[in-house]
């Protein structure tokens, strides 16, 4: 049985697109719900610091919002953290003047070849799904800025199940408007 190119060509495509981790795609590393206003740079900034990212160290953790965590490869929000973004959700409700920024962390493992921009979109595939449940949950998109650091920033960093575990999640920093 042969088959004609043009439909092999078609069936190729169609795989690509229904498995992004076989589609080509760029490292998205920082996302924002609205594009930040563009402003002149502030004279804090350090020069060369790209408009629009957040000053992380402006970020800090804070007891009453807790880390959520992911499943090996996933970024879908475990039943288990539902309960956290809850809380989560109700703390940031609860106090409007605060700003939050969610960072998505993977643990060191991943495919070979391109671990890195795998795990730098994963990263951000799963601070995009807390984000999405805490607006879901009445929070406003415009107080939520999204940072993936992939593997790089781990929690733990012993080689086993229980270590990679802590690495896989989304954590919730806040500083004030």
């Amino acid at each position: 049985m042969s088959i004609n190119r043009d439909v092999l060509r078609v069936m190729v495509i169609a795989a690509l697109a229904w498995c992004p981790i076989l589609a080509p795609r760029p490292p998205l590393v920082l996302a924002q719900a609205h594009p930040a206003p563009t402003m002149p740079p502030s004279p804090s900034a350090p020069p060369g610091q790209p408009n629009g990212l957040p000053r992380v160290r402006d970020y800090e953790p804070i007891p009453e919002l807790r880390d959520i965590y992911f499943d090996f490869g996933a970024a879908i929000i475990r039943p288990v953290d539902e309960k956290i973004l809850d809380a989560n959700a109700a703390w940031l409700r609860e106090h409007p003047a605060q700003l939050v920024l969610i960072e998505g962390h993977c643990d060191s493992r991943g495919a070979t070849s391109g671990k890195n921009e795998f795990n730098m979109d994963l990263g951000e595939r799963r601070a995009q799904a807390a984000m999405n449940y805490l607006v879901a949950q009445g929070v406003h998109s415009s107080r939520i800025t999204i940072l993936s650091y992939g593997e790089e920033r781990p929690l733990c960093t012993t080689e086993d199940e229980h270590c990679w575990r802590q690495n896989r999640r989304s954590r919730f920093l806040v500083k004030p408007r």
